[in-house]
């Protein structure tokens, strides 16, 4: 770990850490709660990266195929009358979850298992290389914008593209060579409540193709379902809980592997940046 102790850590002159678990705990809060601190943290967010820099393209063609199919919208393409692109947001994402879609029955919404697969390829690739960018916004924060300390900002899926056993991971080796690996940690009643938020609001998800390919054959199995008879946000609904699971410990070898851990319900007590660096100081050894 970058710094090895607290000590280390409260004297360090630029902080730099990566926030890391469950999407619901905390994670960007504690970034933008930084960013907007008096001492200035710059908040490079992941998903944010994926959506602008690797996946851009996909989603505003996305649309685009959606446009074609108006006669009105069609004309105005074809004649670079109009221009179409998403409007992603650090507080929206909405156009990356909508472009990875759910696989299922296309007459209720769902995506040809082929092209859902396609999509959470180009996301693992993305997630990648985004990852690696961090380093890289690490030197352009300091050198260009003088703000001294660094958060970043990672996705729920990280840890379905890195492989905490190893020690010679390369993309683990490569943050944590630059950042503290921090985990949000979240107890079994966070994890209830994150099934009962997105049991209401079904989203998609990057998940391992491993997992993914299980799941997707013994949904179908269990229900003697077609692929295109699948609903698609029944089988998000199905798959997202085991998901949870399947992260864990996956999570859990980040963190005694790679940096630290602390608990969401500390997390939520955090109001400020002193908070913050406490909470750390806590989590490393003396």
């Amino acid at each position: 770990m970058i710094y090895s102790n607290r000590a280390e850590w409260l004297a360090a002159s630029q902080k730099r850490v990566l926030l890391f678990g469950m999407s619901g705990l905390g994670k960007t809060y504690l970034a933008s709660m930084l960013r907007g601190s008096a001492s200035g943290w710059f908040h490079y967010s992941v998903d944010y990266r994926i959506g602008t820099r690797y996946m851009g393209e996909y989603i505003a063609d996305n649309f685009k195929r959606e446009a074609m199919k108006n006669p009105f919208l069609r004309e105005l393409l074809l004649s670079d009358s109009v221009y179409i692109a998403s409007n992603i947001t650090f507080d929206n994402l909405a156009p990356l979850s909508t472009y990875l879609g759910k696989p299922g029955s296309p007459a209720k919404g769902g995506l040809p298992f082929d092209d859902y697969m396609l999509r959470q390829n180009q996301h693992r690739a993305a997630e990648k290389s985004a990852l690696l960018d961090s380093a890289h916004f690490i030197t352009r924060a300091r050198e260009i914008y003088q703000i001294p300390h660094f958060v970043c900002d990672s996705g729920g899926s990280i840890c379905e593209v890195v492989d905490p056993e190893n020690p010679a991971d390369p993309i683990l080796t490569a943050l944590s060579q630059h950042q503290l690996m921090i985990w949000i940690e979240g107890s079994e009643a966070h994890s209830d409540e994150l099934a009962r938020r997105f049991d209401r609001a079904p989203k998609p998800m990057y998940y391992q193709p491993q997992f993914l390919d299980r799941k997707w054959v013994q949904y179908r199995v269990e229900r003697g379902l077609k692929e295109d008879e699948v609903n698609p946000d029944d089988f998000v609904r199905w798959t997202y809980r085991q998901a949870l699971a399947h992260r864990q410990p996956r999570y859990a070898a980040m963190a005694e592997n790679w940096g630290i851990k602390v608990k969401a319900e500390d997390v939520a007590l955090v109001r400020d940046e002193k908070d913050f660096t406490s909470l750390i100081a806590g989590a490393l050894p003396a």
